[in-house]
């Protein structure tokens, strides 16, 4: 398994180019005889072959060793305590109100990153069917539209080309929604480079090149990722990418404070992304934050809030209607009018059958997913072939949509259209569009866009909403070129509003069977891009479809509108594939702007989730599972009573003295085979060997001169450190081989009491894994130590030893660990 880490790892890096950033505390295979038991054990890494194999053998069953874990339990030593007791009330609320200026911060510039991403869409979009319109027209009057599909695809496969080159070879982590990713650093794992400004920015410039490039992707999911790395950043103050330290906000340099901010980050850009600040803070509590408080919240929500309300403020001015604020999110998917659109008692029972149709079809696309992952892994693992694969992906889409188009002859009258409703323009340009329409100039396929283009009238905006005449008669559009011409975001709105009579059922049901299998094979490819968006689409048209059914049965009833059945099978869909309930009902109700629907929306998404888990994971945590990432879900499996902690534990433990010779310091942190991050530190009495405190690796800051100890009168030799020199290290602390130590240095001694924890957490060997389980994963703990009856270290509990059981189809099964 040594040579999977470089290809299925997020951060695509080789562990050797990244000896600071690599595994954090190493285990055993079984208690205290496998290859990551410390003191003595055999090196767990071999060398990467190369060049690359053809095949990479790959297990879901495994759990990674490379992966480093947060200390979100605050090191109360003495440096911490002297500094604490040092801020009076008033520097305390000085704090306060820095955390509030920051969360303020982080909705702003969230928003802005949205606005940008919005904008730039929208514009290249523009400019690409405008380059395809001129071609159409061009081929439609000599004939040979074989080469305007070409064109086509040649233009997507360019386009996600650059996208996925730039993830591929300069940050792979930047792959995907990065929802998966944020869920495991909140979670406590370290995932090299997720809150980086190069990731923020690859994310940005990818997911837009994936929208332009037209695969079946949304730019919502992304946002999430965005503004975890936004939060992150301002939070510390500071840019280590770009080497700038701007010497604010130094207090909030630690685990803790830094994931509270990505919290926030992360709530703000689903409030940027959907317009539900509500929603964003409920998304961070149910699938983000692992550790909450109430105080937390409210800056959480300021955050979302002041997210919406710049994209809103910004994207206003841009479209020329300063004062209205008429765009809360990227996506708006229309108010819900509940005289029109209300639903009755008897309609529940069919709300829940759609939940679980929902999850039926959610579990089927995580497991096609799931397998075409595993092949990715093992088959697909150079750079190069997965920059071809996205680029088939999106020659494909566009052809498969060019076919639809062109075999489709699903013609609708533009009277009550999809134009009528969604299009937010001024007069003058409403009147160009309608005396379009009614002349019925759209002689030739794409003619209107031709006309519409050429109208100076007509912002850039108008061209997501507009019908599609091909190969139809005058006064008629193609329903099937519309839906797939449109954006993703626009196609879930029109589902969500076009009046009964504007779909053809057929049109429908193939609509929804492509779309489903290329979302299903675009999610995963080495580009930056977003399932939520897809995922709504795909449930909107067969929930339309199925409120189209449901009208012929009860011959035209009047509660059988197709829209709001677009609306449920939207939410069936998306529980189904995502199985998000509390967060998801949310934010549908804040983007809808309609309340009423809550509890059946609630009900759709509850009986997705429950038919979807009894089939497979949710998506998010079946890629967690499958990057080998020690993640802790919120209890322990429910069969494990039965393990102690003895039998669970990392053994034997190495341990420190509180005066300790630097050689032995430094033997200990140059020792590849123990890559443990805790050490307990121990006093030897006459009868017994006690734990008395734990230091962490980040010791290794210490080992310079200036902190050793005379040997003779045991002073200190010149300045003590601060722990400002521990904040202006982290997180990237300096590797022990960068630092140079002499014969006669190594023989000095060095002072570990004003470094260490003199309050470790400790457990009995007897304690259950269920209780240790708790007291870990409640307290944000990162070592854990196992003591015996007279209070000796006989061991300690690390995240891996705690995420390697878990409760399998057979029961309660142990996962093998590996330096994958």
């Amino acid at each position: 398994m040594a040579n999977v880490a470089k290809k299925v790892s997020w951060s695509g890096r080789d562990p050797r180019d990244d000896e600071d950033e690599r595994a954090g505390e190493t285990t055993p295979l079984l208690n205290g005889t496998g290859p990551g038991a410390a003191g003595g054990a055999r090196q767990v890494r071999r060398e990467l072959p190369r060049p690359y194999p053809n095949e990479i053998p790959h297990n879901e069953k495994l759990l990674s060793l490379k992966y480093e874990s947060l200390d979100y339990d605050n090191s109360e030593n003495q440096l911490f305590l002297e500094e604490e007791r040092r801020i009076n009330h008033a520097a305390f609320r000085t704090v306060e109100i820095k955390r509030w200026v920051i969360c303020a911060m982080i909705g702003i510039l969230t928003g802005l990153v949205a606005c940008f991403i919005d904008i730039v869409v929208e514009n290249l979009a523009g400019l690409k069917y405008r380059v395809v319109k001129d071609n159409i027209d061009k081929f439609t009057e000599k004939g040979g539209l074989s080469f305007s599909l070409l064109l086509w695809a040649t233009l997507n496969a360019s386009v996600v080309m650059v996208g996925s080159v730039i993830v591929a070879f300069i940050e792979p982590v930047a792959a995907g929604s990065g929802i998966p990713q944020i869920k495991c650093y909140l979670n406590g794992v370290k995932i090299p480079h997720v809150v980086r400004l190069k990731t923020l920015v690859i994310k940005v410039c990818g997911v837009i090149l994936s929208v332009v490039g037209g695969l079946a992707v949304g730019k919502e999911g992304p946002m999430i990722h965005s503004g975890a790395v936004i939060a992150a950043g301002i939070s510390q103050g500071r840019s280590t990418s770009l080497k700038r330290d701007f010497k604010i906000f130094e207090y909030f340099r630690r685990d803790t404070e830094k994931r509270d901010f990505v919290s926030a980050g992360a709530a703000a850009g689903v409030s940027a992304a959907f317009g539900a600040p509500v929603g964003g803070v409920l998304f961070s509590l149910e699938e983000g934050a692992s550790f909450w408080n109430q105080f937390l919240t409210w800056r959480i929500f300021f955050a979302s809030m002041i997210s919406t309300f710049t994209l809103n403020s910004v994207l206003s001015v841009y479209h020329g209607n300063a004062w209205d604020l008429s765009s809360p999110g990227l996506i708006n998917f229309g108010r819900f009018d509940s005289e029109k659109m209300g639903y009755t008692i008897q309609e529940i029972p069919i709300f829940i059958f759609m939940g679980v149709v929902g999850g039926i079809l959610g579990a089927l696309f995580n497991a096609l997913n799931y397998w075409l992952t595993m092949f990715r892994i093992r088959y697909i693992h150079r750079p190069c072939l997965q920059v071809i694969e996205a680029m088939l992906v999106a020659a494909v889409t566009a052809a498969v949509g060019f076919v639809m188009i062109y075999c489709s002859r699903d013609c609708q009258p533009i009277q009550g259209s999809s134009v009528a409703y969604p299009l937010q323009v001024g007069d003058q340009g409403s009147e160009t569009l309608l005396e379009f329409v009614a002349l019925g100039l759209a002689g030739s396929p794409a003619a209107t866009l031709a006309l519409l283009w050429g109208s100076p009238q007509l912002p850039l905006l108008t061209l997501s909403f507009l019908p599609f005449q091909l190969f139809c008669a005058d006064g008629e559009y193609n329903s099937m070129a519309t839906a797939f011409f449109n954006t993703p975001e626009k196609s879930v709105v029109n589902l969500f509003h076009d009046p009964p009579g504007s779909y053809n059922p057929m049109t429908l049901g193939m609509f929804t069977l492509m779309y489903f299998f290329l979302a299903c094979w675009t999610y995963g490819l080495t580009v930056s891009a977003g399932v939520f968006i897809p995922s709504l689409l795909i449930g909107a048209a067969w929930g339309r479809l199925f409120g189209i059914s449901l009208s012929y049965l009860t011959k035209g009833s009047i509660w059988a509108d197709p829209g709001k059945y677009a609306l449920m099978g939207a939410a069936a869909q998306l529980g189904g594939i995502v199985r998000m309930t509390l967060s998801l009902t949310v934010i549908m109700m804040e983007a809808t702007g309609n309340v009423t629907y809550g509890f059946p929306i609630m009900l759709v998404l509850m009986t997705a989730k429950i038919v979807g888990d009894y089939f497979v994971e949710g998506l998010y945590d079946m890629h967690i599972q499958l990057q080998s990432v020690p993640f802790l879900h919120w209890e322990a499996p429910v069969t494990s009573h039965s393990l102690t902690a003895r039998e669970v534990m990392s053994t034997p433990v190495t341990c420190l003295r509180r005066i300790e010779r630097v050689g032995t310091v430094v033997d200990i942190l140059s020792d590849t085979s123990s890559n443990h991050n805790g050490f307990p530190v121990v006093e030897s009495n006459p009868n017994t060997t006690q734990v008395v405190s734990v230091v962490g690796r980040s010791l290794r800051g210490l080992v310079p001169p200036q902190v050793f100890v005379e040997r003779a009168n045991l002073s200190l030799v010149q300045r003590r450190l601060k722990l400002k020199d521990f904040r202006d290290a982290y997180p990237r602390f300096p590797p022990i081989q960068s630092i140079h130590v002499s014969q006669d240095e190594r023989e000095c001694m060095i002072d570990l009491s004003e470094f260490m924890n003199p309050s470790p957490y400790t457990v009995p060997q007897e304690a259950s894994l269920p209780r240790v389980f708790k007291l870990f994963r409640a307290l944000g703990l990162r070592h854990l130590v196992v003591v015996n009856n007279h209070n000796e270290v006989v061991g300690m509990v690390t995240r891996k030893d705690l995420a390697r059981y878990r409760l399998g189809k057979e029961g309660l099964e142990e996962l093998s660990l590996a330096q994958t």
